[in-house]
């Protein structure tokens, strides 16, 4: 009779890894949230509520405070309006930009060229581009859709996919090589808030997760940072 074993727990993810989700129209707030996490959290998620209030200069600033930036306006037009708009936010010195793959491939690629093409510091990378593919607000995403999706954006050229930690294993059998972004992360038995899909750190990254975004169990907390260390602990 062999004694009872418990595997050890897995460590906290590299701030490296994770992204907070700024979601306020204070720029002064988000810049507070930001340098209290950043033990915890390496990227700094623009979305559409602080760059519709403050603009582009949310991120500089944030670059500033050492983050790479994540802005996240899902851009979804007419390739070229998405391939100009996509330049445009290179230009500022985001890391990551979402499109929606919804937007067909034509699109997709418009965006990554844009990105692409926009003018950088010598030896820089150019931002990635991320394809969204059905929103975690969304209470059931098809796994033909989201295979569809995946094969699409790798297709054109996108260096990753924002989804659902329950969409991995259709994400990772599609399009095995593209960076994994996962919203939607919670802490056990929390109210999941409008997001229909979600996922605890640790449930995510065992899935396949290589990017986690947080946002209101840590910003909308009492105490941002022991929430972040709480969160991340699990």
């Amino acid at each position: 009779m062999t004694a009872e074993t418990t595997a050890p727990p897995l460590p906290p993810p590299d701030p490296a890894s994770c992204a907070v989700a700024l979601d306020t129209d204070d720029l002064d707030r988000a810049l507070g949230l930001a340098r209290v996490l950043r033990p915890w959290f390496g990227i700094a998620k623009v979305g559409l509520e602080l760059f519709g209030a403050v603009g582009p200069v949310a991120v500089p600033a944030l670059r500033d405070e050492g983050f790479e930036v994540f802005v996240d306006l899902k851009l979804h037009d007419i390739p070229n309006t998405v391939a100009r708009a996509a330049g445009a936010l290179a230009g500022l010195g985001a890391r990551y930009v979402t499109l929606h793959a919804a937007g067909g491939a034509d699109m997709l690629r418009a965006g990554v060229d844009g990105l692409a093409g926009a003018p950088r510091s010598a030896g820089s990378e150019p931002p990635l581009a991320l394809a969204i593919t059905v929103l975690t607000s969304d209470s059931v995403a098809d796994r033909e859709v989201l295979a569809g999706r995946a094969r699409l954006a790798s297709a054109a050229g996108c260096g990753g996919l924002v989804c659902a930690a329950p969409d991995l294993p259709a994400i990772r059998a599609a399009a095995p090589d593209l960076l994994r972004v996962v919203p939607g992360i919670r802490p056990r038995g929390a109210a999941a808030d409008d997001q229909a899909r979600v996922a605890t750190p640790a449930g995510a990254v065992a899935a396949g997760a290589d990017i986690l975004v947080i946002g209101r169990p840590v910003t909308a907390a009492a105490d941002p940072a022991a929430a972040a260390s709480a969160l991340l602990a699990t």
